[in-house]
């Protein structure tokens, strides 16, 4: 997984907290979470090559509760988020 972010705007200490928070709920299914500085205003969010969040398409940054449940989607799609899942 990578998190590419935007080192102009200064968003290293959000992709960090994103990626902490990722690997604490993916304990087994993630490997690592790479960080990857950019620039532009850039906050894309990947796995395996496929993005599924970018701060310029999705017009802002991920509710972190959406992100894990997208991440879940493609990773482990019968594991349950306890209180993230929205019924």
């Amino acid at each position: 997984m990578e998190i590419e972010y935007c080192t102009q705007c200064r968003w290293l200490l959000r992709a960090g907290w994103t990626a902490q928070e990722l690997l604490t709920t993916f304990t087994a299914e993630l490997g690592e979470v790479a960080l990857i500085p950019g620039t532009g205003g850039v906050f894309d969010v990947r796995l395996d090559g496929e993005t599924i969040w970018s701060r310029k398409q999705q017009d802002g940054f991920p509710d972190l509760a959406v992100l894990k449940q997208l991440v879940r989607d493609r990773i482990a799609p019968d594991r349950s988020l306890g209180h993230t899942d929205r019924r």
